[in-house]
């Protein structure tokens, strides 16, 4: 069944087809602009002012790691994509939400993941400002154009698969932890990063709690072809795929400090890194392409 008769028709193509509504559209730049300006200033703190994060040095090193990604990578993606969507860029929207939940995401180890530092007061400002830029900025997205608007080629199908398998294995891995831990109290294993129990802990929490079911969601909705599908799918996507590489830079960081137990590189990681990448890239390559024919596009059951 189609349902282009749902979605509003464009009128010519002189103007974009993510017109952002009224709502949410002023609060949402203003916010976002004092986020980013923020996240830049508490990176380069966390950087180059030793000690300013406080408890074990492996959690100060792999956020010192986590600031140098965000601060070459996160914040200038984030303000070029607010003044491109503002122009009516339809991917521009997308890396925009996209940053706002990898700033989320890497914040909440900021700010749960560590013991009082200076910067306390400063990352729970960036950690709630930016869960709300993010609403503002979705309730600013025009969703139904932005769906109709990606290419009729967009692999979606495939995008969503990967998604699925996302979900199943990261769900899989944790919830078989979990319940190993509860029957033989065998503590889960993390990853290559030195992390205590608590980070450890955290990590679990946010992926059983977000990630999961957020890569669930993506893949259902976009395996239907709804429009909530494409944006809930480029968020994750984009979001993921710079936490991966924050992961790959927090190693070394670990290792040059001497950390007991620390690894410069994880073998496996590169290749995960590189399907997140891929996925997103073929994903955000139809955003905004199909403005010829709305409708056509992943809004439709078909494909």
């Amino acid at each position: 069944m189609n349902r282009t008769a749902q979605v509003p028709v464009r009128q010519g193509l002189d103007r974009p087809i993510a017109t952002p509504t009224r709502v949410g559209r002023p609060a949402s730049s203003v916010l976002s602009t004092v986020v980013v300006v923020l996240v830049g200033v508490i990176s380069l703190l966390g950087l180059v002012v030793p000690g300013v994060y406080a408890g074990p040095a492996a959690v100060a090193e792999m956020l010192r790691g986590y600031d140098l990604v965000t601060l070459l990578v996160a914040v200038p993606v984030l303000v070029l994509a607010q003044r491109a969507a503002m122009r009516g860029s339809d991917r521009a929207w997308l890396l925009w939400l996209g940053m706002l939940a990898y700033v989320i995401y890497t914040y909440a180890y900021h700010l749960f993941g560590t013991s009082f530092n200076d910067l306390f007061l400063l990352h729970a400002v960036v950690f709630g400002g930016a869960i709300i830029a993010l609403v503002l900025t979705l309730m600013a997205l025009d969703v139904p154009a932005v769906g109709a608007g990606f290419a009729p080629g967009t692999p979606r199908r495939l995008v969503a698969v990967v998604l699925g398998l996302l979900a199943v294995s990261l769900g899989g891995m944790w919830v078989a932890a979990v319940v190993r831990f509860a029957a033989t109290g065998q503590v889960p294993a993390g990853s290559a990063l030195v992390e205590p129990d608590t980070v450890l802990h955290l990590g679990i929490a946010l992926d059983l709690a977000l990630l999961v079911p957020a890569y669930a969601l993506a893949a259902i909705l976009l395996w239907r072809g709804l429009s909530a599908g494409f944006i809930v799918a480029a968020v994750v996507l984009v979001a993921g795929t710079l936490h991966q590489v924050s992961y790959l830079v927090a190693l070394p960081f670990q290792a040059a400090a001497d950390i007991p137990g620390a690894v410069p590189f994880d073998p496996l990681e590169p290749v995960i890194a590189l399907l997140y990448t891929a996925v997103t890239v073929l994903l955000l390559w139809g955003a905004g392409r199909g403005r010829d024919g709305v409708g056509q596009a992943g809004t439709s059951d078909s494909g």
